[in-house]
């Protein structure tokens, strides 16, 4: 899957990941491979990607909002 996370200000993170974990409204979700197509708002927490190759990275965001489609994930997020 493909990850982009941008903020008004610069963009965090470009690349090919298998996992990302996401801080949504009611609770935290995760989203892999073929995930169905989504759009949610993303609240004050932690993203957690697993790159394909690499270590886990993560990034606090005090909000936000995220789209996934045909295994594009675009995140938009307030730092």
């Amino acid at each position: 899957m493909h990850l982009e996370i941008v903020t008004p200000e610069k963009s965090l993170y470009s690349g090919e990941v298998t996992l990302v974990q996401l801080p949504g409204k009611n609770g935290s979700f995760e989203i892999l491979k073929n995930h169905a197509p989504i759009v949610s708002t993303l609240e004050k927490g932690v993203i957690k990607l697993h790159p394909v190759e690499g270590e886990e990275i993560f990034f606090e965001v005090s909000g936000g909002v995220v789209e996934c489609k045909k295994n594009v994930i675009s995140v938009l997020a307030e730092s």
